[in-house]
């Protein structure tokens, strides 16, 4: 079985504010096989610029009740060395949760690249936001 590639997504929480929303979504991608949640890891900046990461299974509740109910495959996969890569992108007094998941939707894609004897040379992905820009300006 072909597997597809692998990205990891940091999300910012300035002020440490969590709506809820998230969970939601990720668990959608989910159910609909288009994504596999590697590992999620929850990472904090306090006021005095210490950084502190936590595995989604040893949080409480009080972040979002709904990210403890996404099956995750490698629980461990992202650790505190992710956590470190952190440091200079992460204001103090807020967080980030790290989130590794495969693109199963991608799959067939590369079983036939992989048929072909091909290969995948490079691979971009464009932050929404600059997408965003470019086509405000048509």
């Amino acid at each position: 079985m072909a597997l597809g590639p692998v990205d990891i997504i940091i999300i910012g929480f300035p002020g440490n504010k969590f709506s809820g929303e998230i969970a939601p979504a990720i668990r959608e991608l989910v159910e609909n096989e288009t994504i596999r949640i590697i590992d999620l890891l929850f990472v904090s900046n306090d006021a005095d610029g210490v950084i502190t990461s936590v595995r989604i299974q040893d949080l409480g509740r009080d972040l979002d009740p709904g990210l403890l109910e996404i099956d995750v495959a490698t629980p461990g996969a992202l650790d505190h060395d992710d956590a470190e890569e952190l440091i200079e992108d992460l204001p103090r007094n807020s967080s980030a949760l790290l989130i590794a998941f495969e693109n199963i939707w991608a799959a067939p894609f590369v079983a036939a690249i992989q048929n072909a004897d091909a290969f995948v040379i490079d691979q971009i992905r464009i932050p929404v936001e600059v997408v965003d820009d470019v086509l405000s300006f048509s």
